[in-house]
């Protein structure tokens, strides 16, 4: 596969897992600084997190990396990261911290680190999006 059709493929996938964590933040309501229903922003921090290492393993395979047999860890994107793009590996570290440990597993539901966590979500995205 070209990089354009791996750009392609892997970007518009990361796109619409961002569209569908949106579409389901919305169900969560919002409440002065917070959001109301913990399930859904639960359920939509793990589907932006989904959109990240699909990003990431979109890079990868731009980068020349080849895909390890078994499950990815937070370990495996963080070592290829390190060695590449060490702006992109703060995103990373970031977008884990919040999306995936403090919004999926805690149910942090404060709507500015949740908002942050989605940015850094669409800044790693954004390093595969086709031209």
């Amino acid at each position: 596969m070209e990089n354009k059709q791996i750009k392609q493929k892997y970007y518009s996938e990361a796109i619409r897992y961002m569209d569908n964590a949106k579409a389901t933040l919305k169900h969560a309501g919002k409440e002065d600084l917070f959001y109301k229903d913990e399930k859904y922003v639960k359920t939509a921090c793990g589907t932006a997190y989904n959109a990240v290492l699909k990003a990431l393993d979109g890079y990868f395979m731009l980068k020349g990396i080849a895909k390890g047999k078994g499950r990815k860890n937070i370990q495996y994107y963080e070592e290829n990261l390190s060695a590449l793009d060490r702006k992109l590996l703060n995103y990373l570290n970031n977008a884990y911290e919040i999306l995936h440990l403090s919004g999926y597993y805690d149910g942090m539901t404060d709507v500015k680190t949740i908002t942050r966590g989605f940015e850094l979500a669409y800044g790693i995205i954004d390093k595969i999006k086709p031209n």
